[in-house]
């Protein structure tokens, strides 16, 4: 039966850093030069 609790604890752990490790990443701030490359996307769609 330790080996059930044990493996559960284990998911619970990993589930949780998962989340976490996510949180993180959507959290991260757009580095500049994507948005640049955005901005130029932008504009060469509106001159069409």
């Amino acid at each position: 039966m330790n080996q059930g609790k044990d493996n559960a604890k284990l998911r619970s752990q990993i589930d949780q850093n998962l989340k976490r490790v996510y949180q993180e990443a959507l959290e991260e701030e757009v580095p500049d030069r994507f948005k640049e490359l955005l901005e130029q996307l932008r504009q060469k769609e509106s001159r069409k």
